[in-house]
């Protein structure tokens, strides 16, 4: 397994070892000593999977007050998962990167408590799955419009397919201070 830093602190991406043979492949997607020793402490108490059709976007979404970690891959398809720095004191604050996560790269992204998370379906049909290291809580669940001018995140879309909460969602810049870590 390979861990390569983003260039924000704390976020992670993952390549597994991945063993193919004539039958397929086999990979360990999670193993808590190994992701331990990489810098990923999290007792991940929830699994979750989506599946999405081509130019759906979910996000951008955190949890305040029962803020959520998690360890994010796609299984079928291919994303553009893209994290967003929501720490007030970081030197990094407001800033974004994206990752390409597929069932071909196998890649895994581990995004902290502090960051703001979405990802967009670039093929046409995605499955993605995440770990988290703390429950859903409807209550504590925020976010910001995903095309913030002041964000100013590269989608390959001007016209996603969105939910009704996520076509809805405020201005980074209104956000109240509160709700950012």
């Amino acid at each position: 397994m390979k861990a390569i830093k983003g260039k924000f602190s704390g976020v992670i991406i993952i390549e597994p070892d991945v063993y193919p043979d004539n039958r397929g492949f086999f990979l360990e997607s999670y193993g808590r000593k190994k992701y331990e020793q990489i810098g990923i402490n999290c007792e991940f108490i929830q699994d979750n999977h989506s599946a999405s059709t081509k130019g759906t976007l979910r996000g951008m979404h955190w949890q305040v007050n029962h803020g959520q970690a998690k360890l994010v891959r796609t299984i079928i398809g291919e994303v553009l998962d893209v994290v967003v720095d929501i720490r007030k004191n970081s030197s990094t604050f407001g800033q974004w990167e994206g990752f390409y996560l597929s069932a071909e790269n196998k890649k895994q992204l581990f995004v902290p408590v502090g960051f703001a998370h979405s990802y967009f379906v670039i093929s046409d049909y995605a499955e993605f799955l995440y770990k988290c290291d703390s429950y859903y809580s409807p209550n504590d669940e925020r976010g910001f419009i995903w095309n913030d001018p002041d964000i100013a995140i590269s989608w390959p879309t001007v016209s996603p397919v969105l939910s009704e909460k996520d076509k809805n969602q405020p201005l980074f810049k209104n956000l109240p201070q509160k709700d950012l870590f």
